[in-house]
């Protein structure tokens, strides 16, 4: 009769070790994919950061382009570019700096763009029209790429806030991650007047 207690503890012991070794399994697996779709935003934005490099060059060429709004995009892709996180420290207040670093970085350059309508002789170049015709395609890859991290960032989220992965996330070392969040106001229609 001892030896039945003893086999029916080691068989409770056995079954809770395998079931915390697959939860940690499928948190590990999660954090993991989380972190490889932070490269993938990463990327999407340096693509962004070198082809504006190259726009930068193309039009410190016109010589009597407005210089400020220029600087402001070299400031801009500096700041942006010089943040830098890993997957361990994506938390949400880290996520929101970066964010708001991006966001300066996308309002300088989208007013450089409106500024070069001013200037007939730098957007008949072919390297302005390569870049504009570039620029589209580059902001849709950061949103899609941004969609696919929170989509991730979300999954991993369920995975260690709610029961029972909840109870063992903090033992294992798993913490939250920052979501990308909507910019204030964009929940309101812009207003469009025609006059």
């Amino acid at each position: 009769m001892k030896n039945k207690g003893v086999w029916i503890t080691l068989g409770i012991v056995a079954l809770l070790a395998i079931y915390l070794g697959s939860t940690f399994n499928r948190m590990k697996k999660a954090e993991i994919a989380v972190n490889a779709q932070w490269g993938q935003v990463e990327v999407a934005y340096q693509a962004r950061a070198d082809k504006t490099k190259n726009l930068v060059e193309i039009v410190k060429g016109s010589a009597d382009f407005e210089k400020s709004t220029l600087t402001d995009v070299i400031e801009a892709r500096s700041k942006a570019s010089s943040i830098n996180l890993s997957g361990d420290n994506l938390t949400p207040e880290n996520i929101k700096a970066f964010e708001a670093a991006q966001a300066q970085f996308t309002g300088a350059l989208s007013r450089l763009m409106v500024t070069v309508e001013r200037y007939p002789d730098l957007k008949t170049t072919q390297a302005f029209r390569d870049f504009q015709a570039q620029y589209e395609g580059m902001e849709n890859r950061i949103a899609v790429e941004r969609r696919k991290f929170n989509d991730s960032v979300g999954t991993y989220t369920a995975m260690i806030e709610t029961f029972p992965g909840n109870m063992f996330a903090s033992l294992f070392g798993f913490k939250p991650k920052g979501f990308f969040e909507a910019k204030e106001g964009s929940e309101n229609a812009p207003d469009i007047s025609f006059k």
